[in-house]
């Protein structure tokens, strides 16, 4: 049951955040990298996702009846890592067209350890907000 609670949260935590990006990403991809350059546009647009990755945070544990322990919020995040990971693979081969070669270098560019930095933040997220703070389903 534990694990499905965190499956469940996990899932949902990668839905919202994904959503947002999804939304976000033509605004930031058509109307601010032409003008600003990957990596300023990338850093415009990180305050929104920032604000989706912890209001999710926030919501989603309480929402599938998961523990606030630390352990399985953690899970949660590295779960939601997990399927992003994923999608983001099938969204750049399928709609950029880019191997999964051509996405792992772009990480080593200025964009790319700006986009590592919020992957890293997606993932803790559900333990920075969360963190000691027990759910009611926790105390009975």
């Amino acid at each position: 049951m534990k694990l499905m609670r965190i499956a469940a949260a996990s899932v949902l935590y990668f839905t919202l955040v994904f959503g947002a990006g999804m939304l976000l990403g033509p605004i930031r991809v058509f109307g601010l990298e032409p003008r600003l350059g990957k990596s300023i546009a990338l850093l415009c647009e990180m305050p929104f996702l920032l604000a989706a990755m912890f209001l999710a945070a926030r919501w989603v544990p309480g929402k599938t009846g998961m523990s606030g322990a630390r352990g399985p919020l953690a899970a949660m995040g590295v779960g939601a890592l997990v399927l992003q990971q994923m999608a983001d693979l099938a969204v750049g081969i399928m709609l950029r067209g880019l191997t999964p070669s051509e996405q792992l270098q772009n990480f080593a560019t200025p964009a790319g350890v700006i986009y590592v930095v919020a992957l890293l933040l997606f993932a803790a997220m559900p333990v920075l907000v969360g963190g000691g703070r027990h759910s009611a389903c926790d105390r009975g």
